[in-house]
Parts: C-alpha cells; sequence; structure tokens
C-alpha cells in the first residue's frame, strides 16, 4: 500500500490506530431486518478480539447445525469491536435461547427469524469510529480531513485484502501460476487479491499521472449502483453531473471481455494491464467478467472529536470499502497490533 499514490499527497502527521479494540469500532448496515417468520435466524452480534470465523464456529456448535449452514454479511477485523450480522439456518419451528451465546467476547444484541439465506455482501455498508493516538500534528489532521470531506480518497482496497505480509497476493499468482488450492474459500480469496491489486495499480497510477481530471472514452458509473456507461465525449451535461456526483469516474475490476472504457481512457487502462499481463491473463483463465468499481469514495457522515493528542474519526462507507484507505490519506499511521505482532513473530513467541 506504501506505493500507492496519494491524492492529496502524502500526509505529514503521524499517530497509532488499534493500540486497544475499542479504538476500531465497526458497525455493518443491513438494508432489511428479520421479518419474523421462516426457517433461517438473522443474529446481531458483537465481538470483541475474535474473527468472524471464530464466532461462526460458536454459533454453529451452539445451534447444533453444520458449519455451511452459518453464514454472514461481511468478514470483519479480529482486532476490532464490531456489530454484524450472522445466518444460521435452523428447519423446524425450534428457537435457540440465542442469549446463551454471550461471553466476555460476544454479546447477541437482537435476532428474528427470516425467510431468506444471509448472503454475503448483503451489506449496505459500514459505519466506522477511529481513535487516533498520539497524533503528532492535530492541526494538519483535521486540515487534512476537511480536503477529504470534499474531494474524498482512491478507492483502494485495503490492506486487509491481500493477507499479513501481502500473503494472499502471493498465494493468488501461485495458484494462477498452476498451485492447486483445494479450500473454495481460499481460493476465492486468493483470486480477489490479484484482482483488487490490479484495481490499485490502475487507480494509483491514474491519479499519478492524470488526478481527477476527465479522459475522452471514461467507463463512468451511476452513483449508488454497478451500472456504466462510456463518456465518448466530455460535454457540459455529462461535466455537470460528475460534479454533482451523479456519476463517477471507475477504473476495471480485471477480467474476460473487451476493454469497458474507450479512446483515450482505453489507451491508458490496457497500459497499465500489459505491465501485469500475468495477472490479467490468469484472471481472465479463471473466468472473472470486466467489471467496474468507482476510483474516488466519499465517506459519509464524516466527524472528528479532539482530546488533547487523540483524535476520534467516525465516518459511513459504502459495503466493500476499506476504512484504512480514508485513514492512510489523513495521517501516516503505525497499527499497534500489527507492529505487536511483527514483534512476536521475530521474536518467535507468536501464538
Amino acid at each position: 500500500m506504501s506505493d500507492l499514490a496519494y491524492l492529496h499527497g502524502q500526509p505529514t502527521a503521524t499517530a497509532d490506530i488499534r493500540t486497544c479494540n475499542a479504538d476500531f469500532i465497526v458497525q455493518e448496515i443491513l438494508p432489511f431486518l428479520p421479518c419474523g417468520e421462516g426457517e433461517h435466524h438473522l443474529l446481531h452480534i458483537r465481538k470483541d478480539g475474535l474473527n468472524s470465523a471464530d464466532v461462526a464456529k460458536k454459533i454453529s456448535s451452539f445451534a447444533g447445525v453444520h458449519p455451511k449452514e452459518v453464514t454472514l454479511a461481511g468478514q470483519k477485523d479480529k482486532h476490532a469491536i464490531t456489530e454484524q450480522w450472522f445466518g444460521v439456518r435452523i428447519p423446524g419451528k425450534e428457537t435457540p435461547d440465542w442469549q446463551g451465546l454471550n461471553s466476555d467476547q460476544i454479546t447477541v444484541l437482537e435476532s428474528g427469524r427470516h425467510l431468506k439465506k444471509l448472503r454475503t455482501g448483503a451489506l449496505s455498508g459500514n459505519r466506522f469510529s477511529i481513535t487516533l493516538r498520539q497524533v503528532s500534528d492535530i492541526d494538519a489532521v483535521i486540515k487534512r480531513f476537511e480536503l477529504v470531506k470534499q474531494q474524498g480518497v482512491p478507492n483502494y482496497f485495503g490492506e486487509q485484502r491481500f493477507g499479513n505480509n501481502g500473503k494472499n497476493l502471493v498465494m493468488g499468482r501461485q495458484m494462477l501460476a498452476g498451485k492447486k488450492v483445494k479450500d473454495r474459500n481460499k481460493r476465492s480469496f486468493y483470486l480477489s487479491a490479484v484482482r483488487s491489486n490490479l484495481f490499485n495499480q490502475h487507480v494509483s497510477q491514474r491519479i499519478g499521472r492524470h488526478g481527477l481530471t476527465r479522459l475522452a472514452g471514461d467507463c463512468v458509473m451511476l452513483a449508488g449502483s454497478r451500472s456504466y456507461f462510456v463518456a465518448q465525449q466530455w460535454d457540459q451535461e455529462l461535466t455537470n453531473r460528475l460534479e454533482t456526483e451523479d456519476i463517477l469516474l471507475s477504473c476495471p475490476l480485471w477480467g474476460r471481455g473487451s476493454a469497458l472504457a474507450q479512446d483515450q481512457a482505453a489507451e491508458f487502462e490496457l497500459n497499465v494491464a500489459q505491465q501485469y499481463e500475468e495477472d490479467c491473463l490468469g484472471l481472465e483463465k479463471a473466468g472473472l467478467n470486466q467489471e467496474r468499481r468507482m476510483m474516488i469514495l466519499k465517506p459519509e457522515q464524516l466527524a472528528y472529536q479532539v482530546t488533547d493528542d487523540t483524535v476520534v474519526l467516525k465516518f459511513a462507507l459504502p459495503a466493500g470499502c476499506f476504512a484504512t484507505s480514508v485513514l492512510r490519506e489523513l495521517v501516516d499511521y503505525q497499527d499497534v497490533t500489527s507492529r505487536e505482532r511483527q514483534q512476536k513473530l521475530q521474536d518467535g513467541t507468536a501464538s
């Protein structure tokens, strides 16, 4: 991530994040509520210091169902306090006493029956409350906060997508080169890492070369949807729609098929793709199709609170967008949890 272009220049202020789990709070935004009937149970759970997979296993064991019957809307970090939704299919009328799941690390906030299975990606977004500690220059962070509020940040996939030390990307490239991976979920993670890295490179080079300048043939997305069309020429109407954020600049999620951009934009994107030719060919052979993702991310509901050398940031992001991509434009941060984990690995004491 450190080699990717910044939209507002590299931050000068430094700070720590994740000094404790409570410094990184995430709340999922589900676009619907349990309807009250059906064989699927939706559980709204607050977890502290657990992986989403750990919680899913506990739910499976508690309900006495196969692990495949437990689903979740989105994966969440271990080193955080997160409020997220899980689904569990239990045929019949029996309703477990879900409060029995409660522990020091798990709290069941609410539960209800639902007619449909909870599927990955069902979220509309996430709310974040992130505490920056030992901030070296409060004024610099607030100044950049206002820039981000006005212009947004590059919509990079965050480091979580790539695993510790980029392991998922390494494994993804090895898999595309012929290495067999039996686990379906791991194959998906690894492919996603390769595709996400390619997207990040497109965004970074686009910002580095052109900033937010429009290009002839840009493939633009309709705000709030995955629909897109090509802006052959940027007339005043299209320019106004971009300025009012009715349409958004986009970059490719690589896959099979013709490039979706045209003219100058297509030439730029193909130039980037040629730099990662093996990754592109591998993704195409894996059966992925050309898609688009918005290039710039504008956080919503932004607010901050300052106390001494601490800043608490609050904002909301659409599903699939990363809080760390917002943070990297605000401050040069150190992830305390990650730093401690790396130290344990060096000392040979990691559990």
